[in-house]
């Protein structure tokens, strides 16, 4: 009888056993299982959804669903419906909010090593500021975020900054002395158009249009996407393709999010942003040519203009942001 319990026990074991393997297969913890977590993100971002951030953002969405099988979807909130950039960085670190593509002007206010990104003429095409992402200085500078509750994790690009001038065809630096321009308001930006001899004024994007029709502003730093969808063509006669700086946004996350993911989920964000990045500067690079023939369309004088005429100003730069950071620093001699 005793042998015979035993081996009852024993059999029971062994099931036991199998319905153990049988629970962790089921729950992705055999064979190298995946992931099961279902997530539903937020993302916001600052431009009208005409814009190729907007653009870039949906590309996200689509990827996430599709890479993680469904396991992941995306909820967008474009122009500014969650308030300034200042508002959703906020919300992203207090979690209320996932993920938002933020102008590196607004990060570098938060992490001055951002304002690297504005080194005039850094790079000759999109393309190629693009490629500079991946860079080690480009990690370093998203790493920053670290401290504030924050993970960086890729950059996008829309069109590099022009020029545009209300009513007088600039040729020189010289040309623009005493002139007013709307410029964003970071100090880097700022300071490029200082060095030329004009002054700058951080008016909102809504009252640009007015400010130049009434001449309050001689004319503004701009892409040309954002010069055809808002209509500056109407009250600006000169336009200098330049292509002085790039215009990136910064990727973020909230960091207890993101770092609380496995590793297969974290990997699956950081492919779909990349695939929306990749897909953002193909696009706007291809556009650049169509862009300047429908602005000479609407009666714009468009021309080009040689980073040579601006050799002082770019000097100028580099001798005033290199050595205030040594990440900005690392960024000029990396790239100039």
């Amino acid at each position: 009888m005793l042998m015979a319990v035993l081996v009852m026990v024993l059999a029971a074991c062994g099931d036991d056993g199998d319905e153990d393997a049988t629970a962790d297969a089921s729950n992705g913890n055999d064979n190298g299982g995946g992931s099961e977590e279902t997530y539903s993100f937020k993302l916001a971002h600052i431009t009208p959804t005409s814009h190729m951030w907007h653009e870039a953002a949906e590309k996200f969405g689509e990827e996430l669903d599709e890479r993680s099988d469904g396991r992941m979807s995306l909820e967008i909130y474009p122009a500014s419906q969650l308030g300034t950039e200042a508002d959703m960085v906020q919300q992203i670190e207090s979690g209320s909010v996932d993920f938002g593509f933020i102008t590196a002007a607004y990060m570098s206010s938060r992490s001055n090593p951002f304002a690297a990104w504005f080194t005039p003429y850094a790079f000759d095409s999109l393309e190629e500021a693009h490629e500079a992402r991946k860079s080690d200085v480009a990690r370093k500078i998203l790493d920053t975020l670290d401290e504030q509750g924050l993970t960086g994790l890729d950059y996008l690009f829309a069109g590099q900054r022009v020029m545009l001038f209300k009513d007088k065809e600039v040729r020189t630096p010289e040309d623009m002395q005493g002139m007013t321009l709307r410029v964003t308001p970071s100090p880097p930006m700022q300071d490029f158009y200082r060095f030329t001899g004009a002054a700058s004024e951080g008016l909102p994007l809504p009252e640009v249009y007015a400010a130049v029709q009434t001449g309050v502003i001689d004319g503004m730093d701009m892409d040309l996407d954002a010069t055809i969808t808002n209509n500056y063509f109407e009250v600006v006669d000169y336009g200098a393709v330049t292509n002085h700086m790039v215009w990136p946004a910064v990727a973020i996350a909230n960091q207890d999010l993101f770092e609380g993911m496995p590793e297969e989920d974290q990997q699956i964000v950081q492919d779909a942003l990349e695939a929306a990045a990749d897909h953002a500067v193909t696009k706007r690079a291809s556009q650049e040519e169509e862009f300047k023939q429908q602005l000479m369309d609407e009666g714009m004088t468009i021309y080009e203009l040689d980073q040579d005429v601006f050799a002082e100003q770019i000097e100028q730069f580099d001798e005033t942001y290199g050595p205030s950071d040594e990440l900005i620093q690392e960024f000029i001699d990396t790239f100039r």
